[in-house]
């Protein structure tokens, strides 16, 4: 898409750091250079004011990438490329067959009614639940690392979903403020939500994150 819009040498494409290296990786293979901007803390996509503020008279494209199967708001980030005359492309996620997609959101609404002392992932419209991304809050207390291996030491299969955002690995290292990025790296944590789970596995999965309830306060 990229080369298809004629971006290459000597431009500027702002892309999220919270994600896959494969988006910076696209930019710089058609020569142009990536520059990250921040996130919406609950969408976890693209944040529309930190994209406007990481422009300059380079910037060519920006690259929406929705995330965990919350769809971005692109109304703002159009409006951003419309009001500076830059294209606004999007990088959709593999689509889910409709009757699994009605089964995750049924465990979603379960899990989102039971679980204590994580903030639950907002609902949106058109989520589709690729993962159930919980944020664990360190509040001095036991941290997101140390939650998961408890949760799992308890049998429940849970997955850190960025281990590092784009801006500090090798190759792509930026010198930039992104604090929420930042935060969601550190807090974010994927509970299985998989239309093969049973009702006992969905008990487990709350029986296993509730019996740290005690030991972090709720994050509202």
């Amino acid at each position: 898409m990229l080369r298809a819009a004629g971006v290459g040498v000597g431009d500027e494409v702002v892309v999220p750091a919270f994600g896959n290296v494969e988006v910076a990786e696209a930019v710089a293979l058609v020569g142009a250079l990536p520059v990250f901007a921040d996130i919406d803390p609950e969408t976890y996509c693209l944040d529309a004011a930190s994209v406007e503020a990481a422009l300059t008279s380079r910037t060519a494209a920006v690259v929406a990438v929705h995330r965990f199967g919350r769809p971005a708001d692109l109304g703002p980030l159009h409006r951003v490329g419309q009001r500076h005359g830059l294209l606004v492309l999007e990088q959709g996620e593999s689509e889910l067959p409709y009757d699994e997609v009605a089964q995750r959101r049924q465990r979603a609404a379960y899990l989102d009614g039971k679980l204590r002392g994580v903030r639950t992932p907002d609902w949106g419209e058109g989520h589709t639940y690729q993962q159930y991304v919980v944020r664990v809050p360190g509040n001095g207390r036991p941290d997101r690392d140390a939650f998961a291996r408890a949760v799992r030491g308890r049998g429940v299969e849970c997955r850190v979903p960025v281990k590092t955002p784009v801006h500090r690995m090798p190759g792509f290292r930026r010198c930039v403020s992104l604090p929420e990025t930042e935060r969601a790296a550190d807090e974010t944590l994927a509970l299985p939500v998989d239309a093969s789970l049973t009702k006992r596995d969905m008990q487990r999965i709350v029986s296993a994150c509730n019996a740290l309830g005690g030991l972090l306060q709720p994050a509202f």
